[in-house]
């Protein structure tokens, strides 16, 4: 039988399970992973292992650990369900932390597991470090004498470091008035947890944990968060937690990139925080005009977060995000964690004492301009299909009848149009099978237009 491939995309490997995602896929990766931390030298010997929510997530975490165990380390295993965030903390400070695995698929549907590991510096693995493991792949592995598992919580020290950076107190004070929607992932049990820990008065639906999340995919976007009420903002994560979805007092989805430019000016000019915004370049030009206003310098990363966590780690950092709905602070890990993005969201609102239906029509007034976004998806049948897309759209000189002023290649082919306030991403999927459009203008014909003419010629 022909082995399965191992790669690692935006965030770790990931493939359907009992087809690329097997125990047999799983060993050849902790193998590797454990030959790339034995070459690393290191005095640290002790592996966190975390898991979400999916089907046979706990037995695949339990495997590893017990490989990893007669590789000579010793493992923390999640005594339950928990999110990426967490884990990525307990990475980082953990004592005698080498490192950290969590077996999830994140936003994928049910059908789909994944692994990824997480360096002591508690952010996603590098290009290098993943480029390094591969090294090690099917590679033999001696066995050394055996360490051990200790299962835990994992979530104490985690909760204590949230209330040193959010301000609870204010939140409680003020209530605004919250649904969480618990979408079946694994924040539940731990954001409910924290809010109730704070006196924070919140309705909930949807708050077990669920294999299959409930009959949908384990995103956080209006499709699925379903549960709204006026006059209540709805917040909720995806399937680890690691991404955030909010709904406003209308039940209307605020995008990521509205929420980027409301905290970063939130941050910059209310908390007095100093540092950079760091963005993908699939980040709002909206975000960029905010940042003028506010002096505020940027740094533009490929797509996916372990660009952003090394950006981070070498820079004072304000806000860190992706248009996606993974961002961090510079006093938080340098990991995505839609937990703290959902916490400091309420925090800023009770802050201003304004609903977030009033922040965002605030921010596009401060910013003096309002955009509109859209993405459209493009099933790929192979690689090859991918590179044709690929060399059609870069050698256009328009798009739509307007001329393309610009185009940059930090992560696929990024072309700014000729009014200066539209764009097109064009990039290959790090997790799915497809080829990602991202659409963004000031005008909704111009936008629409721009949709037509991608169909046209990419479907």
């Amino acid at each position: 039988m022909k082995k399965t491939e191992i790669t690692f995309g935006t965030d770790g490997f990931r493939g359907i399970i009992a087809k690329e995602f097997t125990f047999d896929t799983v060993e050849r990766i902790i193998k590797a992973i454990s030959l790339y931390l034995r070459n690393l030298k290191s005095n640290k010997n002790t592996v966190i292992i975390g898991y979400d929510p999916r089907f046979m997530a706990k037995d695949f975490a339990i495997f590893s650990a017990e490989l990893m165990k007669t590789y000579g380390f010793n493992i923390i295993l999640s005594s339950k369900v928990v999110p990426t965030p967490i884990v990525a903390y307990c990475a980082k400070y953990y004592p005698n932390s080498i490192g950290a695995i969590m077996l999830t698929a994140s936003h994928n549907p049910k059908e789909y597991q994944g692994i990824k590991f997480i360096p002591n510096y508690g952010g996603p693995a590098t290009k290098k470090i993943t480029d390094e493991i591969l090294k090690y792949a099917d590679k033999e592995i001696s066995v050394k004498n055996e360490g051990n598992i200790s299962i835990q919580n994992l979530e104490d020290d985690y909760i204590k470091h949230l209330e040193n950076i959010i301000d609870f107190k204010l939140i409680a004070k003020k209530q605004p008035k919250i649904i969480y929607d618990g979408l079946f992932s694994s924040s539940i049990g731990y954001f409910d947890k924290i809010l109730e820990k704070n006196n924070i008065k919140f309705e909930s639906f949807n708050m077990y944990h669920s294999s299959d999340f409930g009959g949908g995919l384990p995103e956080p976007k209006e499709k699925y968060m379903k549960n709204k009420k006026t006059g209540y903002i709805v917040i909720a994560n995806d399937g680890d937690a690691d991404r955030y979805g909010v709904l406003d007092e209308d039940g209307n989805y605020v995008s990521p990139n509205i929420i980027l430019a409301l905290l970063l000016k939130y941050l910059k000019i209310d908390k007095k925080i100093q540092g950079k915004m760091i963005k993908t370049v699939g980040v709002s030009k909206l975000v960029e005009i905010v940042a003028e206003k506010t002096n505020t310098e940027i740094i533009t990363t490929p797509v996916g977060f372990k660009w952003l966590s090394e950006a981070m780690r070498n820079n004072e950092t304000i806000l860190a995000g992706e248009d996606s709905g993974g961002l961090s602070s510079g006093n938080h890990i340098p990991e995505k964690d839609g937990i703290y993005a959902n916490l400091l969201i309420l925090e800023m609102m009770s802050y201003k004492n304004k609903s977030l239906k009033e922040l965002v029509n605030e921010i596009n007034d401060f910013a003096g301009i309002k955009f509109y976004t859209d993405r459209i998806d493009v099933k790929l049948e192979n690689d090859i299909q991918a590179e044709k897309l690929k060399e059609k759209f870069n050698e256009f000189n328009f798009i739509a009848d307007y001329k393309i002023i610009d185009k940059n290649f930090i992560d696929g082919t990024k072309i700014t149009l000729e009014d200066n306030l539209s764009s097109l991403l064009i990039r290959k999927s790090g997790t799915e099978p497809l080829y990602r459009f991202y659409i963004e203008s000031n005008d909704t014909d111009k936008l629409n237009k721009i949709k037509v003419f991608i169909k046209q010629n990419a479907l």
